[in-house]
């Protein structure tokens, strides 16, 4: 019986504990002295994953605090790490202290990060979530953490596990959900979460869009090495695009949904129109029916097709009421007509905004239930359309499936560059859900 994301709050507390930072009741202002290095109001953050989103987050986290410095960095590629360290340097000069002896390369960088900083990004392929999640905040490590948060139940398991262990260590876990932090899409959830358009009944949500980048093989590459280079086409690295990247609009689900998880899925799904052997094994498009233990469904779609329209939308129908999300773009039809006007923002930045602050206050903020079921939700799909069969949220999270490329004799994920098998593609009806 799964007993994660299945509380129903009222729409007022779950609007206090789920958009406004958390006081950490006995801390106060031993927090904030705690995220300081000694002698000095430098919060020392330190980097894992320095492609391009966690080059983002490292500026953003610079930007959102005058007194954070980047104190380490770790990739498991050193072209990679170089390049980050170079446009860090360059734009913040010396609040980006890192050096050859705190930059980190390899499979384990991560630890090495961990053990030179106050506060940890972590944006790595999604695949290594849930080991790195746990030893930051094993190590007493406040947390950013890219989206989503596993590719399989066991990884879900490990975070829900890591999110109670935050909580108990008053450690604030910010997730790279972003759509959370933006003004007008929580305004308007403030409207939905307060009756504006009754009780939900039925959603759609669809993120429509083109393809996306790819690395050309080189002859000197192990096969692990060309699978991470190009990760979003490896479904044990990236869960696939409905996970890597259709988890923003599933979080929108999660979120009308007061934290509750769909209890079943059926899907289709397939690959049209990437059919190259260098876009690995995923698909291009998926159709989801998500099913709630209310009777509530969700209809979900998504599409990477170059030359394709564009459609990121989300739209909430309720007993008095509509709710429609396209972008950033937000209104509300019905017995109550409501348009966002207020303010808009470069939501990437807020999230780090909220989170420094709170540190400064001796506060903590913890995303981390609604993270990981939103996460879980798009593998619930995923599944769902590889196997061609409706799967359920507890057959999903008590799976014992470990997607990995290696593994060691018990069954745990091991890392080396080697040639490694390339997966096979999903064919409904033929892959076994397990």
């Amino acid at each position: 019986m799964s007993t994660h994301g299945s509380a129903n709050p009222n729409r007022r507390e779950f609007l206090q504990t789920s958009t406004a930072a958390v006081a950490a009741g006995a801390l106060t202002a031993g927090l904030a002295s705690s995220v300081h290095a000694a002698g000095s109001d430098v919060i020392r953050v330190g980097l894992v994953g320095c492609g391009g989103r966690g080059s983002g987050a490292a500026a953003q986290a610079l930007t959102a605090d005058p007194q954070v410095h980047i104190t380490a960095l770790g990739d498991a590629f050193g072209d990679r790490l170089a390049s980050c360290r170079k446009r860090l340097k360059s734009k913040f000069k010396d609040r980006a202290p890192v050096n050859e002896e705190t930059s980190f390369i390899g499979f384990d960088a991560y630890k090495h990060v961990i053990a030179n900083c106050d506060v940890v990004l972590l944006a790595t392929p999604p695949h290594f979530r849930p080991e790195h999640l746990k030893a930051a905040i094993g190590a007493g490590k406040h947390v950013f953490c890219e989206k989503p948060v596993c590719v399989d139940g066991p990884g879900a398991r490990s975070v829900f596990e890591t999110v109670k262990l935050a909580k108990e260590k008053n450690l604030s876990l910010v997730s790279g959900l972003c759509w959370r932090y933006h003004h007008t899409i929580r305004a308007t959830f403030d409207q939905v979460l307060d009756g504006a358009i009754g009780d939900i009944q039925a959603m759609s949500c669809g993120y429509n869009t083109n393809g996306l980048w790819n690395h050309d093989r080189k002859p000197e590459w192990s096969e692990m090495e060309y699978q991470l280079r190009n990760w979003l086409y490896y479904t044990w690295a990236s869960g696939d695009f409905i996970t890597e990247q259709h988890v923003h609009s599933l979080d929108k689900m999660t979120w009308a949904m007061q934290g509750a998880h769909p209890v079943k899925a059926s899907a289709t799904g397939g690959r049209q129109v990437r059919t190259d052997s260098k876009y690995g094994h995923v698909y291009d498009h998926f159709a989801v029916e998500f099913e709630y233990e209310n009777g509530v469904k969700a209809f979900s779609r998504c599409r990477q097709q170059n030359d394709t329209q564009t459609d990121v939308s989300d739209h909430l129908f309720g007993t008095k009421g509509v709710c429609h999300i396209v972008s950033a773009n937000t209104s509300i039809e019905g017995e109550k007509k409501w348009k966002y006007e207020g303010p808009g923002c470069n939501m990437y930045q807020v999230e780090h905004d909220f989170m420094f602050k709170a540190l400064r206050k001796g506060e903590t903020i913890n995303n981390g239930d609604y993270m990981t079921v939103s996460s879980l939700m798009a593998v619930l799909g995923r599944e769902a359309a590889y196997s061609g069969q409706t799967i359920t949220w507890d057959q999903l999270l008590n799976s014992k499936t470990v997607l990995a490329p290696l593994k060691d004799e018990a069954g745990n994920p091991r890392y080396e560059w080697t040639q490694v098998e390339t997966p096979k593609i999903a064919m409904p009806g033929i892959t076994k859900f397990s």
